[in-house]
């Protein structure tokens, strides 16, 4: 009924560009975010920040991870800083708190923008009997899932923050998705994982969940199967049947 395997009973849901459309916002904050900083660091020849370094580099992943691993495909070296470091200062926390305040005001702007059918999907897989489970890098995840109303379908959470406290690493480790079916109650051979990033679905192959679907928001439907997707769709209204 909602494109599933037999035997499957949970389903783990990425946040953003998965459930909602704020994968766009969080790719324009952090454009805008490191495209300022090359652009001081460099002056004019700078070299800006793309679509492709996003997928790449930071997408899917914690904030400072992201940070990290841009920085290193640049040959880049930074101090590492405090969480409370300004967002003017070129440290990896200052610039992860530069893009987490652009993201809030963008979001706040425009709103977490939830998709339709990914609405038609989360009902049907709780009238189907789904413990469900949202894994997202995200510190910001609890005021997204009430803005798109997205809340009472979840009955867990893994986010940023408890990635932080309870020292997991992230994606594309597969922690934050075992974390994910561990509070479920589920065995990974028994949950599904929804991903767009990249780095998502490596976490979901890597768990060895029982089914990994690709969400192909960004045009890279090939590169989602390469990297361990059982099936990719582009709207997950797709998986009923009605999209």
């Amino acid at each position: 009924m909602i494109g599933l395997p037999d035997g499957i009973t949970a389903c783990l849901f990425d946040l953003d560009g998965v459930l909602t459309g704020t994968a766009a916002l969080h790719r324009e904050a952090w454009k805008q975010t490191f495209d300022q900083f090359l652009r001081e660091r460099d002056g004019s020849g700078f070299h800006p920040f793309t679509d492709a370094d996003y997928a790449r580099y930071v997408d899917g992943r914690p904030r400072l991870d992201g940070v990290r691993t841009f920085l290193t495909s640049r040959g880049i070296e930074l101090p590492e800083g405090g969480p409370d470091d300004a967002v003017t200062e070129h440290t990896v926390h200052g610039l992860g708190n530069r893009k987490n305040d652009l993201v809030l005001r963008i979001i706040a702007e425009r709103g977490p923008n939830p998709y339709p059918g990914s609405r038609r999907y989360l009902e049907a897989a709780r009238d189907a009997g789904m413990a469900i489970a949202v894994v997202t890098s995200s510190a910001n995840a609890q005021a997204v899932l009430d803005a798109a109303e997205f809340t009472p379908f979840v009955q867990a959470r893994i986010d940023g923050l408890v990635i932080t406290r309870d020292g997991l690493r992230g994606k594309p480790a597969p922690d934050s998705f075992l974390a994910g079916a561990k509070a479920l109650g589920v065995e990974p051979a028994r949950a599904a994982v929804f991903e767009d990033a990249l780095a998502g679905v490596e976490a979901g192959r890597a768990g060895n969940f029982g089914f990994v679907v690709g969400v192909n928001r960004a045009d890279q439907a090939e590169a989602l199967r390469e990297h361990g997707a059982d099936v990719v769709v582009d709207d997950l209204a797709e998986l009923l049947g009605d999209a």
